[in-house]
Order: C-alpha cells, then sequence, then structure tokens
C-alpha cells in the first residue's frame, strides 16, 4: 500500500540515497542559519549579507550550463560523491576558522564561494540522477520525496541550531559547522552503496560541447511550457528567494523589543527560518502523497500567489506573531511552486537533453540570484528590510500574473 502511494520508495537505491541525503541535509541547514546571523554578528551591516548570497551562487551563473553538458558524458553518482567532499571540507574548515576566533567576514565570504561553486555542479548532477534511481514513471513521486526531506531538515535543522547558539554563544556557530561537516559522512558512505541505471547513453564521445548546449537551448525555445517555467523562476530567483538572506535583519530590526538580548535575537532568527521550514514542509509532505495530482501547472501557479503574497504580508510585519505565520506561506509557498516546476520540465523533457535543460532551470533559478542578493541587500542598507522585500514580492506576483495571462497553457498542463 505504501509503495502505492510512494512508488519511489520501492527502489532500494533510492531509499539509500534519500535517508543519507536527509542526515546531510539536517546540517546543511543548521549551517544555512548560522552563517547569515554571525556575519550580521561580525559587521551588524545587511549589505554583507546579500554579499554572501552573492558568493554563493555566482559560481552558478557561470558554471551551471557547462555542467549540465558535463554530467551526461560522466558517471552521475561520481560526481555527486566527489562534490560531497569538497561541501564537507568547507563546513570543517568554517568550524576551525570559528572555534579558533579567527573567522573573518572574508573568510566567510570566499568558503562561501567554494560551496557555491561545488553546488553549482552538484545540484545538476543530482537531480538528473534521481531518474536513473527511480525511473521515469515514479520520477513525480521522488521529487516530492526529496522535497520532504529537504524541507523537514529545514525544520529540524534550524531547531537544532537553536541550542547551538544560545547554550554555546560565541562558539555555537563554530560546532554547528562541525555537526554539519559530520552530516556528509552519511550521504557519501549511502552513494557507496548504490547503483545507477542511466536511461539514455551519450553515443558520440567526441561531439563538442558547445553543439549539445546549442541542442539544449534549441529544445527549450520550441518548449512552450518549459520556457515559461525557466522565465518565472529566474524572475523569482532575483526577486524573491534571495530574501532569505535578510532574515537575520528582520530578527534584529524589524521585529526587536525592548526585551531584546542576543539571545532573544537568536532564538527568534531561527524560529522565523524554522517556520519557513514548517510551511514549506506541509507542501512537501502534501505533494508527496499527492504526486499524481493533475492540473500541476494550476497548483504551481498557485505557490507562486502565496510566496509573493508572503512576502509583502513579512513586509508589514512588527510582531513576531505576525512574522510566523507569512514565513510558513513564503515556505509552502516556495516548494509548491519550485517542485511542480521541477516537474513539469522532467516530465517534458527527452532522457537525453535532462542534463542540459534541468541545469538551465537551476541557471535560471540560482544564477540569477547573485545580483538579486545584492540588489536586495543594497535596498535594505538603504530602504529597510521591509520595503525591499514588500518590493520583491509585488514584482514576483505581477510577473507570474502577466505571464500567466499571455501563456495559460502553463497554468493549464496537465502532465
Amino acid at each position: 500500500m505504501l509503495t502505492r502511494r510512494l512508488p519511489a520508495l520501492a527502489s532500494r537505491d533510492f531509499v539509500i540515497f534519500w535517508i543519507g541525503q536527509f542526515a546531510s541535509l539536517i546540517g546543511t541547514w543548521m549551517q544555512s542559519t548560522v552563517l547569515p546571523y554571525l556575519a550580521y554578528r561580525l559587521t551588524d551591516q545587511p549589505i554583507f549579507l546579500g554579499m554572501i548570497g552573492f558568493a554563493n551562487t555566482i559560481p552558478m551563473l557561470f558554471l551551471m550550463l557547462p555542467a549540465g553538458v558535463m554530467v551526461e558524458r560522466l558517471d552521475k553518482r561520481k560526481i555527486v560523491i566527489a562534490m560531497q567532499f569538497v561541501l564537507m571540507i568547507q563546513a570543517f574548515l568554517l568550524a576551525y576558522l570559528a572555534l579558533s576566533n579567527q573567522i573573518t567576514i572574508a573568510h566567510i565570504i570566499i568558503l562561501t564561494f567554494v560551496a557555491g561553486t561545488a553546488s553549482s555542479i552538484e545540484i545538476t548532477a543530482r537531480q538528473a540522477m534521481i531518474v536513473e534511481l527511480v525511473g521515469k514513471e515514479a520520477l513525480p513521486n521522488a521529487i516530492a520525496l526529496n522535497s520532504t526531506i529537504f524541507n523537514a531538515a529545514r525544520v529540524i535543522g534550524p531547531s537544532l541550531s537553536a541550542p547551538f547558539l544560545v547554550l554555546l554563544q560565541n562558539q555555537g556557530e563554530g560546532w554547528a559547522f562541525f555537526a554539519n561537516g559530520v552530516s556528509f559522512l552519511f550521504v557519501i558512505v549511502g552513494l557507496f552503496f548504490v547503483r545507477s541505471h542511466p536511461l539514455a547513453v551519450y553515443s558520440e564521445t567526441r561531439r563538442p560541447m558547445m553543439r549539445d548546449f546549442i541542442e539544449g537551448q534549441g529544445f527549450i525555445r520550441k518548449s512552450t511550457i518549459v520556457a515559461n517555467i525557466i522565465l518565472m523562476v529566474g524572475i523569482f530567483g532575483f526577486f524573491g528567494f534571495p530574501f532569505s538572506q535578510q532574515i537575520p535583519v528582520f530578527a534584529r530590526d524589524v521585529l526587536k523589543t525592548v526585551a531584546d538580548t542576543e539571545n532573544i535575537v537568536a532564538t527568534r532568527n531561527s524560529l522565523l527560518v524554522t517556520a519557513q521550514g514548517v510551511g514549506a514542509l506541509i507542501a512537501a509532505i502534501t505533494l508527496a502523497y499527492f504526486s499524481t495530482i493533475k492540473r500541476k501547472g494550476l497548483v504551481m501557479t498557485v505557490g507562486q500567489a502565496t510566496f509573493a503574497l508572503g512576502l509583502v504580508g513579512l513586509s508589514f510585519s512588527r510582531q513576531i506573531g505576525i512574522a510566523i505565520p507569512m514565513m510558513m506561506l513564503i515556505g509552502w509557498g516556495t516548494v509548491t511552486q519550485l517542485a511542480l516546476a521541477n516537474t513539469l520540465i522532467q516530465l517534458s523533457v527527452p532522457d537525453d537533453l535532462r542534463g542540459r535543460v534541468i541545469s538551465t532551470y537551476f541557471w535560471a533559478q540560482n544564477g540569477v540570484a547573485p545580483f538579486g542578493s545584492l540588489f536586495l541587500g543594497w535596498l535594505t542598507q538603504n530602504w529597510g528590510a521591509s520595503l525591499a522585500v514588500s518590493l520583491g514580492g509585488i514584482v514576483c506576483l505581477l510577473a507570474a500574473l502577466l505571464i500567466h495571462s499571455m501563456q495559460p497553457v502553463v497554468r493549464r498542463s496537465n502532465i
């Protein structure tokens, strides 16, 4: 009964990978929560939060598109293992610098750039590998289950980071980084026991990479659904998703009270991130259980609107009791739109083009993010976090409404 509703769990290889990745993601979310907090504690300047986001995502602008061609020529599982090793070393270096009280904002930006470089390749290889673990029929469920653990970790990771920050105070960030480094061992070990089954074999081993790239872009231009999803994700990636780097500003400045202490601010920061994770987890579980749902395009549209309206609602929040529900709406909308966008694209693309098309999708989502991070960081620095986030939400909402009205085939998709 369980495997009928959740067919991806019938694959032994997917289950091994899924469990190991879950443990690793908990550590990743711990680090993602405490890193901006540490940077803001060191500098008290929101612009540096934008610079960290820039450093994390700028490699994706240059590497994701060629990575899409590269992963189709190599063993995707081995690529994922190699990049996980790089990410583990990066976490241990952050831990050493923080625990030895040597860490500076320059260290954070440089090591964030290293993580972004590894992730640019790892994300593309991992997403293209999933179908090789479960097959095409179970792919929507596998994507939804991956989203479930990602967002369960988004709840658990920040929740675990709060005791580190509160109980260990200035040493808390370092131990959170160390825990993240250890967590990578789970997914790395699991991947050594996983067997992937490629659905398409690259037949022309010496064909120019540029020719492959052009072929993938040609498919995107001809596919109305794929092209418009990528366009919308790019707009949200610039104006909307980078808002999360400004959460410490909301925790410390926008939602401040007269009774604030460093521990209270740290707890509030973790609460906001956790609330976003709770909303995201609800969306992920729902999508996993109802992975055969029709009208995926319509539900994706609802997710886009919910995300944008949540941003606008957060910008008007001045109390934690109002901000938390807004963060939950943002989390729900984020996962709903991205999981279904990923699913629609993967089901629309031929197997031999999957890596190239998926890399373009993630390039649109993350490649424009460095400039969005700097833009929102600059807005926050000069105009305040509330106005910056409100502007981002309004632009995302208007863009989605315009594109869906001009191309209704996207929201009517029944794939």
